[in-house]
């Protein structure tokens, strides 16, 4: 057996106090003081269900907004929520009746609504646009060549001759002729003459003249 002299022991002392003293510390610094939290009770509470009646369901609405306060009892915060089913607020929600004044717009048969008629126009009416311009007046019509034709004249060889007036002169043209230096004296037919007033170039039908 080893004996151990004094001082030993002495120094042997001081570090197993030392070991005790630091695991203390040790233990104290990782150790959690706070207590484990509860798993919050789980309580399902069913509705009471009531007896159906042999009539229909008649829920009494009494003054006031009994909606808004039905959904004030249910609260609004996670310390008020109820998970229990308030079957007296589906009730009373489920009996409301639309009374307003206007149209229904869940009802095929409700009335429509009059809707009154503009005062004005929305959008202003705009003037047509000016039509165009009227196209400039031509030149004047030539004026009517001054001859009459009352008759024809037939020769031996089958050439026709037209007998015109002017005035009182009597004219009596073959075709190509010219009377009174201006008119020149077309195709003859039984029933007019084609004579051309050559000042300017106009051609005109003279019909026959009726007896």
């Amino acid at each position: 057996m080893i004996r151990l002299t004094a001082d030993q022991q002495k120094k042997g002392g001081a570090i197993a106090a030392f070991v005790l003293v630091a695991a203390g510390v040790l233990y104290y610094e990782l150790r959690d003081d706070s207590p484990a939290p509860a798993a919050p009770p789980v309580v399902v509470t069913a509705p009471e269900r009531s007896a159906p009646s042999t009539g229909a369901a008649v829920v009494a609405l009494p003054s006031g907004n009994i909606v808004g306060a039905a959904a004030k009892k249910l609260g609004t915060t996670s310390a008020q929520l109820d998970p229990t089913l308030r079957m007296d607020a589906m009730l009373v929600t489920e009996s409301l009746v639309y009374s307003g004044s206007g149209r229904n717009i869940f009802s095929a048969n409700s009335a429509p609504v009059d809707i009154p008629k503009p005062v004005a126009a929305v959008r202003p009416v705009k003037a047509a646009p000016p039509g165009p311009p009227p196209p400039p007046p031509g030149p004047p019509p030539p004026p009517p060549i001054d001859l009459k034709f009352f008759g024809t004249a037939t020769a031996a060889n089958g050439t026709r001759r037209a007998f015109l007036l002017h005035g009182e002169d009597v004219f009596l043209a073959s075709d190509g002729d010219i009377v009174q230096r201006r008119y020149k004296v077309g195709t003859i037919s039984a029933n007019s003459v084609l004579v051309e007033d050559m000042t300017n170039n106009n051609k005109q039908s003279l019909p026959l003249l009726a007896r």
